[in-house]
């Protein structure tokens, strides 16, 4: 059994491959000789899948999940982490923005005692200016609305002992928000500071709108405060009616009748439509949630794996489906 294992998700990555292997192995050779390197073939429409065999084939210690299409990086990660079956598990991308090189500093935590290793983002001056202040913005949010909390600049380059996986892999959830389920696990963590480097080769996945839905998952996931919050907007609406109410009473009996005009009556109708439709909105998110987890359909698919024995090949493509009364 391979002492550490290195969990790589891939979408279109096949310009990355060669630079990345080069990398890792340079870099994980001077740790340990047990090692696996799980890079998970997210229904990329590249030669990624040919590239990854065409490594396999030269080291044994780079295996290979296929997943049957597109599901998405998340998934992908959790079907990553499945699969793998080091001491010690260290999710991370394929672009090299995380380096290799803070792995010894990881693995040196572990060893020390601590279960996760929190790889924290000191220096982001390789994003772009706008990403900076999005990713800003939303490591706030998740700070203030999730339980429990989410640390800040930090991403999947993490450092988990066996213990953690293993709990990470009994949440039943579809809706796979990982920053927010690792943190739910807890264990004892340690952080290790670095700066994130320029993307080596290819471009990135992911784009404003993908980020968007992406920070509305953590949200959604891991706080209710967007349903509560619609109590108070209630009462707030309420009470500015009562009290608008009463003026116009009041200033009826002191001033006699006056007609109101169209403008103002019709500014009213749609902001208090739009006040409802934003909560009606709300709700649908967390509702498709809902509709998502009661179907209870497989995580995942595999079309194949290579690199494995038979016994990880038959490593759970499911999740436990949600507890249902007669």
């Amino acid at each position: 059994m391979p002492t550490l294992s290195i969990v790589v998700p891939m979408y279109n990555e096949e310009a990355m491959l060669h630079l990345f292997f080069k990398r890792m192995s340079a870099v994980l050779s001077t740790i340990t000789p047990s090692y696996e390197i799980i890079c998970v073939n997210d229904g990329s429409r590249d030669d990624t899948l040919g590239r990854l065999r065409f490594f396999a084939q030269q080291d044994e210690r780079i295996k290979i999940v296929n997943l049957s299409r597109n599901f998405g990086k998340e998934t992908a990660l959790s079907a990553g982490l499945d699969y793998a079956s080091g001491d010690a598990v260290i999710p991370m991308d394929a672009d090299l923005q995380d380096p290799p090189e803070v792995i010894a500093q990881l693995i040196a935590k572990w060893r020390a005692g601590a279960k996760v290793v929190l790889a924290v983002r000191a220096d982001r001056s390789s994003d772009s200016w706008l990403k900076r202040v999005t990713a800003n913005g939303a490591y706030s949010i998740f700070s203030r609305l999730s339980e429990p909390r989410i640390p800040r600049n930090a991403g999947d380059f993490r450092l988990m002992d066996r213990v953690v996986v293993d709990a990470i892999k009994r949440l039943p959830e579809r809706s796979r928000f990982m920053k927010g389920l690792f943190a739910w696990v807890g264990y004892e963590t340690e952080v290790v500071e670095y700066v994130r480097e320029e993307r080596a080769a290819g471009e990135t996945k992911w784009n404003y709108w993908k980020l968007w839905n992406f920070a509305l998952e953590g949200i959604t996931s891991f706080s209710s405060l967007p349903l509560r919050v619609w109590s108070y907007v209630g009462f707030a609406v309420s009470l500015g009616a009562m009290l608008f109410g009463g003026w116009t009473v009041a200033k009826t009996l002191i001033f006699g009748i006056d007609v109101p005009g169209y403008a103002s009556l019709m500014s009213v109708m749609l902001f208090f439509n739009g006040i409802m439709l934003i909560g009606i909105g709300v709700l649908g998110e967390y509702m498709a949630r809902i509709f998502t987890e009661v179907k209870a359909r497989p995580l995942y698919i595999v079309a194949e794996t290579v690199g494995f024995d038979e016994a990880v090949d038959r490593a759970p493509q499911t999740y436990p489906s949600v507890n249902k009364t007669a």
